[in-house]
């Protein structure tokens, strides 16, 4: 067991690490974009309020060749191995006022076997990208992103008793992600509409995202209906929405296609038990 404080250089321990070892985070802000590329290992925080690793990019953000970060590279902590586990800390992107900046991703998780217990994540826009990416963008961004972060591999993932928070798609990609007993939160935004997941899921993949039991909330100043639970962000997009609970804000239609698309007659969503007054296309089950 590895046990560090905030003053540690925290992209250094993920890197010297031994596989399958567990990184104990006292209590503090851990201000640091970091990678995770050793597989096994468990970060454990002394609870969600009270470790936080905290970072601030966005995508209209220049890098230092004058090129826009672009969504996939604002992450503050991505997760680039399998078998990671992370307990009781925060992942945060504060950068806020997306409207003006864009997305800001606070955790990207490229890896298989990831779960999360007990932790919380903040952003705006795009808070949480589960990995892999879409085939075209995996093609369109050839060059441009790392390889680490183009995995055209399955990525499983699990949240359990998490809060994961922002406004619009902020829960997004292509892996095959459980959520259970999550509190899933939109938080306020200039726009006054937002939504909750954004899948992009193929059409050979047969799960994608399960929400099971899950508490759909939002903090003060968000109008009601004025978020949907989900919009498809590629064709066959996959959402499984089970014994859920809603506040006030989520739409009564629940679903959107996506702008002028014709994604509702290929997005897989399913609701159960059956809500009255849902979008026509996502299926009520019994």
């Amino acid at each position: 067991m590895t046990c560090i404080d905030p003053g540690s250089d925290l992209q250094t321990v993920f890197n010297n690490a031994n596989p399958g070892s567990v990184i104990r985070l006292a209590e503090g802000d851990y201000r640091v974009k970091s990678v995770i590329h050793t597989p096994g290992l468990t970060l454990q925080g002394a609870g969600a309020d009270r470790t936080r690793i905290i970072w601030d990019d966005y995508a209209k953000k220049l890098d230092a060749g004058g090129v826009e970060y672009n969504t996939f590279r604002t992450w503050t902590l991505a997760v680039c191995a399998d078998g990671i586990a992370m307990r009781d800390l925060s992942v945060v992107n504060d950068s806020l006022h997306p409207e003006q900046k864009g997305q800001e991703v606070a955790l990207t998780v490229y890896g298989d076997g990831f779960t999360m217990e007990r932790c919380r994540l903040t952003s705006t826009q795009d808070t949480l990208f589960l990995g892999p990416l879409p085939p075209d963008l995996i093609q369109r961004y050839d060059g441009f992103l790392p390889p680490y972060l183009r995995r055209d591999k399955p990525c499983r993932q699990r949240f359990t008793d998490c809060l994961i928070e922002g406004t619009v798609d902020f829960i997004f990609g292509c892996g095959e992600a459980v959520f259970e007993n999550c509190e899933i939160r939109s938080l306020a935004d200039a726009r006054d509409i937002g939504y909750a997941a954004a899948p992009a899921h193929s059409l050979e993949q047969t799960d994608g995202f399960l929400f099971l039991n899950c508490r759909f909330t939002a903090e003060a100043g968000v109008s009601p209906g004025s978020i949907y639970l989900a919009r498809p962000w590629r064709d066959y997009g996959l959402c499984v929405f089970r014994d859920c609970t809603y506040e006030n804000h989520i739409s009564p239609l629940g679903f959107d296609k996506w702008n002028d698309t014709h994604r509702d007659q290929t997005a897989r969503f399913y609701e159960q038990p059956p809500v009255q007054g849902r979008a026509a296309w996502a299926k009520q089950l019994t």
